[in-house]
């Protein structure tokens, strides 16, 4: 593992086997080379080598693959699948890229700028009760138009990294 740390730049480069849960509230570019199981939170870049083999969760801003992952992928900014990929799983994009040649199996659903209660439940993976309860309180960012609750996935996202989700 080797960690190189530029001007503005957080660079941090695994080539081992891990398992656990990572997570990074400042922006990295995190490359994975080798084996990862478990969780992966990231901000900033996420590269999975064409040598690596995940099986894990994965939320991050960009999300490029060009392993082998299996498991769920939540890519806020964008997800890259490279020619060499293979990826088995739920994808859960805001822009989905797709090279001639990547393998992928599972289901796709693209993550939009605006959320329901019901969507937002299933993003944050918390009861829609839950959402109801945030939303009427106001300690959830969003908006009532014509009695309906919506949510802007960006604004989410900056609530859930200040880490006041359910406060």
């Amino acid at each position: 593992m080797a960690f190189k740390n530029k001007v503005d730049e957080k660079i941090l480069d695994v080539d081992a086997a891990m398992q656990g849960s990572l997570s990074f509230k400042d922006p990295v570019n995190l490359r994975i080379n080798g084996k990862f199981e478990g969780n992966l939170d990231t901000r900033g870049n996420l590269t999975i080598g064409s040598t690596a083999v995940i099986n894990a969760d994965i939320v991050g801003d960009n999300i490029i693959i060009g392993g082998k992952v299996k498991g769920k992928i939540t890519a806020r900014e964008r997800l890259t699948l490279l020619p060499q990929a293979i990826v088995e799983g739920y994808l859960y994009p805001a822009r989905l890229n797709v090279a001639e040649g990547a393998v992928f199996e599972g289901h796709c659903t693209m993550l939009h700028d605006f959320l329901n209660p019901e969507q937002l439940a299933k993003y944050l993976e918390v009861e829609l009760s839950s959402i109801m309860e945030w939303a009427n309180s106001g300690k959830v960012p969003g908006s009532k138009e014509d009695n309906a609750w919506k949510f802007e996935r960006k604004a989410i996202d900056n609530w859930v990294a200040s880490g006041k989700i359910g406060k």
